[in-house]
């Protein structure tokens, strides 16, 4: 199928009206972050922030007439606005009780939030305080341990501004749909996946403001053929801002898990995520430590390079359950850098043996929630 040209799409959306200014949204200057690859097609509308509730059929408006243009497979678009200039001394302005209100896409805003995924019977976060402490290499060989348990698994990347899905997944192109309306999920080693990495070339940047961002991650969820699902992971980006807030308060999450490496830094980072996803009703499953410790693979000796043990204390200290820990190998960046991570590269590795541990005991809870974790909300794994 032949791709569409970005000047075929502003085309298309000239014939679109602002009723406020009358004007059409292309020479009224609305349209930002126009993207486009092999077919599939990604940008926003700038609105007033006070007319935003309002514009819904705006939007859709939009989003149909560049749906309907050949060679189109999806578009994805959102609303978004510019905050009002703000005086010296003044912060933002406060967020609504519960946050900023959901950008409403055909369900009600703050409704039943089953609706996203509606065949996934349970969704595990995982999250980390902050980068590089392997929290995608965690939720990867996570999803593939709880396949390889049985358990019918999806896997969805919400890290908007730096997927790494598709390449550790092994994954390449792009989703296709079925029935015109929604995507079919990307699948490989028997797990459904999905990642804006999969809509836009590996190194163009997304430069989206955080309406944006919490908009895609809802069509992820909602515009996507799950299907039905045990369990999804999802693989949150690090840090505790807009992406996972709205993962927290719109999608009925099972539970989070919270990875780490052993030092104080880190430990320090991983527990404001853990604090965040309490103050939002999220129950936490657990603590893991990664790079917890390093064998020399010519002399054998061990090295704690980012100290050791520490994980585990910090999840004693704040209640929570230790989950496990996984060494600094090599092998475990090297199958992961090349599409077969090391849970299906080489399942009989005491590292595979560590991951599907660790997804046995996410399981088990999943299965038997504790009693407050049962009412007080979904779970989140965090790195």
């Amino acid at each position: 199928m032949a791709g569409v040209s970005e000047q075929q799409i502003l085309d298309s959306l000239k014939e679109v009206i602002d009723p406020d200014s009358g004007k059409d949204i292309v020479s009224a200057g609305m349209i930002k972050g126009l993207q486009t690859k092999d077919g599939h097609v990604a940008f926003a509308i700038e609105v007033d922030q006070d007319k935003g509730a309002g514009l819904e059929p705006l939007r859709k408006e939009a989003e149909e007439a560049v749906h309907d243009l050949s060679g189109v497979i999806s578009a994805t678009v959102v609303l978004t606005a510019d905050l009002p200039a703000q005086g010296p001394g003044q912060g933002p302005p406060p967020p609504s009780p519960g946050g900023p209100p959901p950008v409403d896409h055909g369900g009600a805003p703050g409704g039943p939030t089953a609706a996203l995924m509606p065949g996934v019977a349970s969704i595990v976060a995982v999250a980390s305080g902050k980068g590089g402490v392997g929290k995608s290499t965690t939720a990867v060989n996570l999803a593939l341990g709880l396949a390889a348990a049985g358990h019918k698994t999806g896997l969805l990347d919400a890290d908007i501004y730096g997927p790494s899905l598709p390449r550790m997944m092994g994954i390449t192109g792009q989703p296709s749909s079925s029935d015109g309306t929604t995507l079919d999920a990307m699948e490989n080693y028997g797990i459904k996946v999905m990642s804006m990495g999969f809509l836009v070339e590996e190194d163009t940047p997304m430069i989206w403001r955080g309406p944006m961002v919490q908009s895609a991650l809802e069509q992820m969820m909602r515009d996507v053929s799950w299907g039905e699902l045990d369990v999804m992971v999802i693989d949150m980006p690090p840090g505790t801002g807009d992406a996972q807030l709205t993962i927290a308060q719109r999608v009925p999450l099972t539970g989070a898990i919270i990875v780490s490496t052993p030092q104080d830094i880190a430990l320090m980072d991983a527990r404001k995520g853990l604090n965040m996803f309490r103050k939002v009703g999220v129950p936490v499953l657990g603590l893991i430590e990664n790079m917890s410790y390093f064998n020399c693979p010519k002399c054998g000796e061990r090295s704690e390079i980012f100290s050791h043990g520490g994980a585990r204390i910090e999840a004693e200290r704040l209640g929570i359950d230790f989950l496990g820990e996984i060494p600094l190998d090599i092998i475990i960046r090297e199958t992961s850098d090349g599409g077969r991570p090391i849970v299906v590269s080489e399942p009989e590795s005491e590292h595979a043996k560590a991951y599907r541990a660790i997804a046995d005991k996410v399981w088990e809870k999943i299965e038997h929630p504790l009693s407050d974790e049962a009412t007080s909300g979904p779970k989140i794994v965090i790195q």
